[in-house]
């Protein structure tokens, strides 16, 4: 390891939502660089947590890209950890019985945060980055859609010395590779959480949920005072306890979808499953499929590290890149064939915003040399292959392994990668000390006392809800 020599003078910071927008602040006001802009595609800051603009014309020419965030959605994470360092998060206003901060809170957080640097015009909104691709020089050349009112669409070329990709999963949904889905899909019955905007239309609709996150758990509870009772919610194991739901007798919880089957009736198409367990379930109108999302920004396009000569280009991800992961990465951050390409929020956490605020001051540092990495390729891509090996032997002891037992899911690791990182910020900049979250057993049990409260707070909020 040593302190690398990269110090790049202009930084781009791709994506506009949480991980973005703290990464644009720490690489301004710890790095110091001496020019960084971010670019957003969409006509605000706030990524999934900017639901939409309501006066956006459904026939503008410029495209949209439509947050999985719905109404009346509230989080499930504590103020705390959605505070970045120095600019906490305010109270919610039914602080206590309901601590968890709702959509338009959180937007409106990170709206406040970001003034400053909207006014300054180092965000620039309405821009769409169509392209990135590795100069043989380890510059990269972006390609950019100008869809503000007077971009029109126009594309732009720019050279920067450093990207850091800062978008989230939300572009790639996950579907089950169960037969008869995509039938299904071809006709309308079945649609990703992404596309969920509350139970409004379902009304007396026999409807399946499948999975048990905070997104199909979510979906089943608003559709159940609706939609034709029971609603059905498929599941493969039980639900992590991070995944709190209250119970309703209105939900009935059956085995995993085996097949579906469409068929025509009097009433329009509708389809029947099996299930795993043998059993069928007949007359279904719809299936809100909440199996989550994975990492592939496809617009990056990296030199090939196999060509010696340099010459042919390819994505950085492809649909078959193995353990669903962005490749190639240091410590989820920094490519290691070209370390002027960072990522901010790679892994999924559960802390998103203090991550990305703990990850962005590393980058910042390291790439002002006062944070050492390896200084060859090789050296950084043994992260990555310790990762591999203890996924894959951590997933062969368990019978059932889950879905989020992945490369790309920090999960239980996530405590011992933010002290680390924390640790070496530290040792570099000893006043960042107290400024930063600590990252520590305590703190981890604190973040443990979330899930008894948000149950607390989902029945107080249904309380509330029954006397109106």
């Amino acid at each position: 390891m040593s302190a690398a020599a990269l110090k790049p003078k202009r930084v781009l910071v791709i994506g506009g939502g949480p991980t973005g927008l703290v990464a644009l602040r720490n690489l301004i006001e710890r790095g110091q660089f001496e020019h960084v802009e971010l670019v957003e595609r969409r006509d605000d800051i706030g990524g999934v947590w900017y639901l939409d603009n309501p006066a956006h014309s459904t026939d503008s020419e410029s495209p949209r890209w439509p947050s999985p965030a719905y109404p009346g959605l509230v989080g499930n994470v504590l103020p705390e950890f959605l505070s970045f360092s120095q600019y906490p998060f305010p109270e919610p206003p039914s602080a206590p019985n309901q601590p968890f901060p709702t959509l338009t809170e959180t937007h409106d957080y990170l709206h406040s945060f970001a003034e400053p640097y909207v006014k300054s015009g180092v965000i620039r909104l309405s821009t769409d980055v169509v392209r990135v691709e590795e100069l043989v020089d380890g510059r990269w050349k972006a390609s950019l859609r100008d869809w503000s009112t007077s971009g029109k669409g126009k594309e732009v070329e720019e050279t920067w010395d450093a990207v850091v990709v800062a978008v989230g999963w939300y572009d790639n949904p996950v579907w089950p590779q169960t037969h008869g889905l995509e039938e299904l899909k071809s006709k309308g019955l079945a649609k990703h959480a992404k596309w969920w905007r509350g139970p409004r239309g379902h009304e007396g609709k026999r409807v399946l949920v499948v999975g048990n996150a905070n997104s199909s758990n979510d979906m089943a509870a608003q559709l159940a005072p609706l939609a034709d009772t029971p609603v059905y919610q498929s599941i493969r194991r039980e639900a992590f306890h991070s995944f709190v739901s209250l119970s309703d007798e209105r939900i009935s919880m059956v085995a995993p979808v085996a097949k579906y089957i469409l068929k025509s009736t009097t009433d329009g198409d509708k389809f029947d499953v099996t299930l795993t367990d043998g059993k069928e379930l007949k007359d279904f109108d719809t299936v809100w499929i909440g199996t989550g999302y994975k990492p592939h920004p496809n617009f990056i396009h990296v030199l090939d590290p196999s060509d010696k000569i340099k010459s042919k280009h390819v994505s950085l991800t492809a649909e078959s890149t193995s353990h669903t992961r962005v490749p190639w990465l240091h410590r989820f951050i920094l490519y290691a064939y070209n370390p002027s390409l960072a990522f901010i929020g790679a892994p999924m956490v559960y802390t998103p915003f203090t991550i990305a605020d703990l990850v962005s001051t590393w980058l910042s540092l390291a790439w002002r040399g006062e944070i050492a990495y390896p200084d060859t390729a090789e050296g950084r891509l043994v992260f990555e292959k310790e990762r591999i090996d203890f996924i894959d032997k951590w997933r062969a002891e368990m019978d059932n392994p889950s879905s989020l037992m992945v490369f790309s899911v920090l999960g239980p690791d996530e405590e011992e990668y933010g002290r680390a990182l924390k640790a070496e910020i530290v040792d570099a900049r000893p006043e960042l000390k107290n400024i930063l979250t600590e990252w520590s057993e305590e703190r981890t049990k604190l973040r443990e006392t979330t899930y008894p409260l948000k149950y607390k707070a989902l029945v107080w909020t249904r309380d509330q809800q029954s006397k109106h």
